[in-house]
């Protein structure tokens, strides 16, 4: 049962919030917002994925028209395919003495493409034109987490800390004399998460009109976090190719892009002293992101010797720019002590607007990925072995946000460049023909760590958002194995991939907060099923 009077007051924070929304915009973006559309997982047809995706100066599969464009102009013969598979995924969090596991097993639908192959002549200088279409699932966000322990700080800290930062501000908007008379607001910027900690006794008046946490001296915090991550990032690759004297081979790649992605977590701390409980709350945050994107990639591949067995590769991605919108919601749940009333008190306040409606946040925005570079190498013998290298760089601290309106967030754009990093992917990748029909594969990927150890989460004081944790990825290995079959016009290949990654979790931004160490490793087996004619 909500409070009346509580009711009455959240009422009044959150419509002082919105009235700042629509003047000025609402800052509710951070670095890591950014961070999360701008890798992609190794994923495609069986045979690229078992070799590691290192196929950009090889040519000669669909999936190679999203890496270096000019791979499709290898094709002498039309092609279509699918591909599709499983994946198990395993986190494990560990937090001093505490251990949590998670293991997911779904499956998924990953890849369908075709090339129409277009011989113009033997004896002219353009020998094909192509033409091919691929979707694929660029990443993947699918994930299952959970981490809990014992800690001497709280997340009422930074909560009081962010009502703080503006105290001439904030000691007049979450006085209880201002909340209870609409006409004496001067509307002005009340963070939500802010306005729910005060309902709910996680953060209270104190000197000088700031306000302290809930946490007293003598207090240990028992958290627990959990959260499920769900969705994609689609792309959708619109090819042509040209072969030149069959030694020099154009790309381009116009490939657009569709995100849907949808995140749930609670965050629950219990407030111990002498082991026992004396107080509790429990967080709970609902986000949804969608939009689209579109990109231009143009590749090219040389034979640097007639008839060599040498390719070189050559691609340039432009950056992603992608239309976005975020929409979040949050509830709070609370047993803790109100030293007005002297007693404990009960219930759940969560996100409304001024009538009383429970309402989400929605904010519109861009962002603008940076440009991608790639350079690779293929060598062939014979008609045996196939050998295939690469290496691709991308500046993640370029990536730009902006406000729907496409005025700059120039704050934001900041802590980008001082805490993303220039990324470097190194892909390997060789196939042996077994037989005539038959042939194995084997891939590495090293992709390095997108983000610098210093890295936190800054909420705004006027944000919209009430999701507090954050996570500082590590570099990442994959690891691949290739099994395929070639007929006459039917080829059926199958690859296994392990990945692995590591990562620093905070469930909210405090430098006393120990990292919790999470290690994700995660299975896939993929099939392609496909005909060439």
């Amino acid at each position: 049962i909500v409070n009346t009077t509580i009711m009455k007051k959240v009422k009044m924070i959150i419509l002082a919030a919105l009235s700042v929304s629509a003047l000025t915009g609402i800052q509710a973006q951070t670095l890591y917002d950014a961070s999360r559309l701008l890798d992609n997982d190794l994923n495609g047809t069986a045979r690229f994925v078992g070799m590691g995706g290192a196929m950009g100066a090889l040519g000669g599969d669909i999936s190679t028209m999203g890496t270096n464009p000019a791979g499709i102009g290898i094709y002498r013969s039309n092609d279509a395919m699918i591909s599709f598979g499983f994946k198990s995924l395993n986190t494990e969090s560990k937090l001093g003495s505490s251990k949590n596991e998670t293991d997911k097993f779904r499956g998924s639908f990953d890849n369908l493409g075709f090339v129409f192959s277009n011989k113009i002549g033997n004896r002219t200088a353009l020998k094909y034109v192509n033409f091919g279409f691929n979707y694929h699932k660029a990443k993947s966000f699918d994930k299952d987490m959970v981490m809990g322990g014992n800690y001497n700080v709280s997340q009422t800290q930074q909560i009081a800390g962010l009502v703080n930062a503006n105290s001439a501000y904030y000691g007049e908007y979450l006085s209880p004399e201002v909340l209870l008379d609409k006409n004496a607001f001067n509307f002005g910027d009340v963070p939500w998460l802010g306005a729910l900690a005060y309902e709910s006794n996680l953060i209270v008046p104190g000197q000088n009109q700031k306000y302290n946490p809930y946490l007293l001296n003598g207090h240990s915090v028992d958290g627990y976090y959990r959260s499920r991550e769900r969705g994609q990032i689609a792309a959708y690759d619109f090819n042509v190719a040209l072969n030149w004297y069959d030694r020099i081979y154009l790309g381009a790649t116009l490939t657009a892009y569709s995100v849907d992605y949808s995140k749930s977590s609670i965050y629950q701390e219990t407030f111990l002293s002498n082991n026992q409980d004396d107080g509790n709350y429990a967080l709970r945050n609902y986000y949804d992101l969608d939009g689209s994107g579109v990109d231009f990639k143009l590749g090219l591949i040389v034979r640097p010797f007639e008839q060599s067995p040498l390719r070189i590769g050559l691609a340039v991605h432009t950056p992603t720019f992608y239309n976005l919108e975020e929409r979040n919601s949050s509830y709070l749940d609370y047993d803790t002590y109100n030293e007005t009333e002297g007693k404990f008190l009960k219930g759940t306040t969560y996100t409304q607007n001024q009538y009383g409606d429970e309402m989400e946040g929605s904010t519109k925005y861009k962002l603008t990925t940076p440009w991608k570079y790639n350079f690779s190498l293929g060598y062939t013998i014979g008609q045996s072995v196939a050998l295939g290298a690469e290496y691709e760089y991308s500046d993640y601290s370029t990536s730009k946000l902006e406000y729907d309106d496409g005025v700059n967030m120039d704050y934001e754009n900041s802590t980008i460049k001082q805490s993303l990093k220039g990324v470097s992917t190194v892909r390997l990748g060789a196939e042996i023909k077994l037989s005539p029909e038959f042939s194995s594969r084997i891939g590495y990927n090293h992709i390095s760590a997108p983000i610098k150890t210093t890295a936190f989460k800054e909420l705004s004081v006027n944000a919209i958002r009430t999701d507090t944790e954050f996570s500082n990825s590590k570099s990442r290995d994959n690891y691949t194995i290739g099994f395929g079959y070639r007929g006459s016009s039917f080829y059926a290949d199958l690859a296994y991939q392990y990945s692995t990654y590591k990562e620093d979790f905070y469930a909210f931004d405090n430098v006393d907060l120990p990292a919790t160490k999470i290690t994700n490793s995660n299975s896939q087996v993929l099939m392609t099923l496909g005909v060439r004619f």
